[in-house]
């Protein structure tokens, strides 16, 4: 696609953290455009870490005030193959996976799919714990987010 002269170019880098699977559960993103950056996090007391993944990217659209290139990295491959190979399967198939199943967490996938409608989004995969400056930093920022106490009862 030819790039308008006057779309910004948005990076997004998002990561998800849960304490057990399910359970408490943290989210975050970095957001850059040009040399700014901003960081936005938050929690859900009892999540799964694919749905802190999927809610990562959900909060750092609804941050874009505007129609945008986006360019946006995870180290989640759930998400990045849905929404750039299986989400047009699903919605094709009435959001079942092609073992005829409700696909799982299929409320994220809808809000995902309108958000990134509005822009032209590129959804690249980077390796987690690699050493990658943003995704390090969205890491520490989705763990320090987990609701502390928010547990499973100590058994």
């Amino acid at each position: 696609m030819a790039e308008k002269a006057h779309e910004k170019t948005v990076e997004i880098f998002t990561d998800g953290a849960c304490s057990g699977n399910p359970g408490p559960g943290g989210w975050a993103a970095l957001l850059r455009y040009q040399d700014h950056e901003k960081t936005i996090s938050g929690s859900s007391p009892r999540t799964t870490n694919n749905q802190m993944e999927l809610t990562a990217v959900v909060e750092a659209l609804k941050a874009l005030k505007e129609p945008s290139r986006v360019v946006l990295y995870t180290d989640s491959l759930y998400l990045q193959k849905g929404m750039s190979e299986w989400i047009h399967k699903w919605k094709k198939n009435g959001w079942k996976t092609s073992d005829k199943r409700p696909v799982k967490n299929r409320e994220l996938w809808e809000a995902l799919d309108r958000l990134a409608q509005r822009h032209r989004v590129e959804w690249r995969w980077i390796e987690g714990h690699a050493g990658h400056r943003e995704n390090e930093i969205c890491d520490a920022l989705a763990r320090a987010a987990i609701p502390k106490g928010a547990g499973p009862p100590d058994a």
